[in-house]
């Protein structure tokens, strides 16, 4: 089975053909077709610092946010605390083809 590893949002992700992944936002429509050229390493060849030529094209499903992190800072004997939320985007990825 043909794999690659992408560089995309500043973190590398292991992909095979028909794979949905999760990466960090990508300025695209739901059902657009998108290209990773920045590829590390193939099945067949490792990259210095990325393969030649080799590419990964997928599909956008879905553009959403991921649950809510609460962060919560509290000082002791202050009166003093605050609690803030936060919901990373993300946009979720099906591998159609490695090329």
């Amino acid at each position: 089975m043909a794999y690659a590893i992408i560089v995309t949002g500043g973190k590398q992700y292991k992909v095979a053909e028909g794979d949905t992944i999760f990466v960090e936002k990508l300025d695209a429509a739901e059902g657009e077709k998108v290209t990773f050229d920045q590829v590390v390493l193939t099945d067949s060849k490792i990259g210095t610092p990325f393969v030649d030529g080799a590419k990964v094209e997928g599909t956008v499903e879905k553009q959403g946010k991921q649950k809510k992190v609460v962060t919560f800072k509290y000082r002791a004997k202050k009166h003093s605390h605050t609690k803030q939320g936060h919901r990373q985007p993300y946009t979720r990825v099906k591998i159609d083809s490695i090329a």
